[in-house]
């Protein structure tokens, strides 16, 4: 065992190469500890982390949340023993936490990372999503804090299969991103056998040209060579993002399994593992620690302090006013008040209304373009730094970042997401454009909170209170414009409901969110009419649901609920609804519920309404006859 010891900043060319071969060794004995993971992939990089992490990555270990470090990623986030090295190796986390911790229950050593380890900004292990992140961290230095941070992200050669990877190189050219720079481990092998290109390097080089990089080749096992473009890549010239392509062989030093298929993700077992060590030249606990950040350069961000200086736009009863109208103006004072809020679209701002944002605050405002994935995900890269961030288009275009939405719930990352144009009321445009599944999709993100405001009133206080959520947020927005239903200082939390009409005399209820409400409020005129009295709950907060107010309701009205969304019947208001009574007991229920259980098609909003039988009409018929039972 070699002794512990520490070298200087800038680690020598022979400490980086015992380096590289440690953490070969610790890749080796963690997964074979473990029983699982990913030895050969994590070997295949050392040589360029080791480089990277002795001699560039300018980075202060025990002051992990310092603003001025370098941001390190994982894109290709299988090869966690390789990390968990690195932190063994940079004196963080210790040897027997390596051996007795990684992929164990109840460890942090999680068998991809996460964020419950400080060093590790976003969580990562679904494919193509590290590099997009990135972007997103990286925007936030060069265009609002301004400093001199590097953003260093590595990435597998079979995830370059991912479009995610290539929005995130034309995003990263388009806002000249040179401080983010993508390493990109070629050691030709995936997980059934050969990627698609191999160690076809020109190919990769092409492709990432075409996308507006500059692109450096190296022998990933060369150090000379991967110091050298390590110093170029961090030179920041051209106004280009980098992207080094390494070209290395998976399981390198090991001559059992260099460059074999058939060994991705399985760990050696013990008599190979053995072997391997000793082929690599035994255990050592080195201590290697690069440069230091220079902190002078990069003050600290705090998260800001909202001014009084303006209020939330306010709107009278009865004006009618869309509510994705609302969201952009809510947005905009919201800017105003706090002065970390940015927004990002995906090229409909004109639609989302976050047009307003932008034009109030054009150096906060970020167009994606028609780049979904990428847009979820630099909102994830703000959140990393300390950015409280918003971004909106239609609703049913989340459905091609949900993977990206699940992922930032892992990462635990604090997102606001806005979806317009819900549900068959958009109208003529059809169902490729009507979201009718968004509810559904966003309550199942752990930890989600989900939001759908039926007035300018209730959106407004509802942008305002995402501002201060944590965790993915959804509001969900309408495209036609609906009378304002409350007073300018009706308060709206998370979680509650707003009972619109209640008595006494109560038969049944009618449950509403959106656009629904209104026609609720409708049913229950008509009703009123021939002396039966109804009570109507706005359930603007669809998770967390108001249960108290809906627990109320079933005891005053024997069960009768008539719930009508326009959704799918799976997963949205409907569910919610029943979710939350069955949280607080057995109920005895008599429910109607309607929502849009047909394909629609296009027409007129009253028309597509009724065809899905959630207007005014069907509510009213659904009550009658739920009070004709009894």
């Amino acid at each position: 065992m070699e002794s512990n010891s520490r070298p200087p900043a800038g680690t020598d060319f022979d400490t980086a190469r015992q380096f590289a071969r440690q953490l070969r060794v610790d890749s080796i004995r963690s997964s074979t500890s473990a029983g699982s993971g990913h030895p050969t992939s994590s070997m295949s990089a050392a040589d360029v982390l080791a480089v990277l992490v002795g001699r560039h990555l300018r980075y202060d270990w025990d002051r992990p949340h310092s603003d001025a470090n370098d941001h390190l990623i994982f894109s290709k986030g299988h090869a966690s023993p390789l990390l968990y090295s690195i932190y063994k190796g940079v004196g963080v986390v210790s040897d027997e936490e390596l051996m007795t911790g990684y992929r164990r229950f109840g460890s942090r050593l999680e068998g991809h990372p996460t964020p419950v380890l400080p060093w590790v900004d976003v969580a990562t292990g679904s494919l193509g999503q590290g590099l997009p992140v990135g972007v997103g961290v990286a925007l936030a230095g060069k265009h609002l804090d301004r400093i001199p941070y590097r953003v260093w992200v590595l990435c597998g050669d079979s995830e370059t299969a991912e479009g995610s990877i290539w929005e995130a190189l034309d995003k990263a050219s388009y806002y000249q991103l040179s401080n983010l720079i993508a390493i990109v481990d070629v050691n030709r092998l995936g997980q059934r056998g050969p990627t698609e290109l191999g160690w076809d390097i020109d190919a990769y080089t092409r492709r990432a040209e075409a996308f507006g990089a500059r692109v450096l080749t190296v022998d990933g096992h060369v150090l000379a060579e991967i110091d050298d473009a390590l110093t170029t890549a961090a030179d920041g010239g051209g106004a280009k993002p980098t992207v080094i392509l390494a070209r290395t062989v998976k399981g390198r030093g090991f001559s059992e399994v260099e460059d074999h298929e058939g060994w991705h993700g399985k760990p050696f077992p013990k008599d190979m593992a053995v072997r391997a060590i000793a082929e690599l030249g035994g255990e050592s606990n080195l201590v290697v620690r690069g440069p230091l950040p220079d902190a002078a350069a990069a003050p600290a961000i705090t998260p800001s302090e909202p001014s009084t200086s303006s209020f939330m736009p306010r709107y009278s009863p009865g004006d009618k006013i869309a509510t994705r109208k609302a969201y952009g103006e809510a947005l905009t004072a919201l800017g105003d008040q706090y002065p970390n809020v940015v927004a990002l679209d995906g090229e409909v701002s004109n639609s989302t209304y976050a047009e307003q944002f932008a034009k109030a605050y054009p150096g906060r405002y970020f167009e994606m373009f028609i780049a979904e994935q990428q847009l979820v995900a630099s909102a994830v890269g703000f959140s990393v730094r300390h950015y409280i961030p918003f971004a909106s288009t239609f609703a049913a275009f989340f459905t091609r970042a949900y993977d990206f939405i699940r992922m930032a719930a892992v990462s635990q990352a604090n997102v606001r997401l806005v979806g317009s144009h819900a549900g068959v009321e958009i109208g003529a445009d059809g169902p490729s454009q009507m979201a009718l599944e968004d509810l559904a999709m966003m309550r199942a993100v752990q930890g989600s909170t989900v939001l759908y405001p039926s007035d300018a009133t209730s959106t407004a206080a509802l942008v305002r209170a995402m501002a201060d959520t944590s965790g993915v947020s959804y509001l969900r927005t309408t495209r036609g414009a609906y009378p304002v239903l409350y007073d300018e200082d009706d308060t709206f939390p998370v979680g509650g409901s707003k009972v619109l009409r209640s008595g006494s005399a109560d038969a049944v209820t009618l449950i509403g969110a959106g656009v629904t409400v209104h026609h609720c409020l409708a049913a229950a005129d008509r009703l009123a009419q021939d002396g039966i009295q109804a009570r109507v709950i706005d359930l603007y907060s669809v998770k967390p649901a108001d249960s108290r107010t809906l627990h109320a309701a079933v005891a005053a009205t024997q069960g009768r609920l008539v719930v009508a969304e326009d959704h799918h019947p799976e997963g949205g208001l409907g569910s919610a609804v029943t979710d939350a009574l069955l949280s607080e007991g057995a109920q005895t229920l008599r429910l109607a519920h309607l929502a849009v259980r047909e394909l629609p098609g296009s027409g007129t909003t009253e028309e597509l309404l009724a065809a899905a039988g959630i207007d005014v009409r069907h509510i009213e018929s659904a009550a009658r006859a739920l009070l004709a039972e009894g």
